[in-house]
């Protein structure tokens, strides 16, 4: 069984607001460094998507704040690859302190696999190795957290 790792990220005085609370739309970012630092780790980055001729928008994003991270503060992103039906990727995120272990933040999103030309396509039929890729990707736990 693979496992994927954890992002880790110092919150900086640009993503705080007055009150020096990291802003709500920051999280959406730090998922989205996440996700592509662990694709990138699995060597399936997504310039290797591009080059294979499809792409992953984002469709969906949900975040549920637990309780606030400041300004420099680090935090882990843990995502994880929780659904793919060859047509749909869904990951869920964790967003925990690093000093504390306190569950900051949970989030997910979910992407399309579409052509070059934006259609939606079914990488089982037009990519079998990415389609396996992700397939075995789901539910795959991560390192522990340091």
């Amino acid at each position: 069984m693979r496992k994927i790792g954890v992002y880790k990220h110092k919150a900086q005085y640009y993503e705080t607001d007055q009150m020096k609370v990291v802003h709500h739309s920051n999280y959406i970012r730090w998922f989205e460094e996440a996700r592509n630092e662990m694709l990138d780790l699995l060597d399936f980055s997504y310039h290797r998507m591009e080059e294979m001729g499809f792409i992953c928008p984002l469709t969906e994003v949900a975040c549920k704040y637990k309780s606030m991270v400041r300004f420099d503060e680090t935090v882990y992103i843990v995502p994880k690859v929780e659904g793919f039906n060859g047509v749909k990727i869904e990951f869920t995120y964790q967003v925990i302190d690093a000093v504390t272990k306190e569950l900051r933040v949970l989030g997910s999103t979910a992407h399309a696999v579409l052509d070059k030309n934006y259609h939606l396509i079914s990488l089982k039929k037009s990519h079998p190795d990415a389609y396996d890729f992700f397939a075995g990707l789901v539910g795959q736990d991560v390192i522990d957290i340091p």
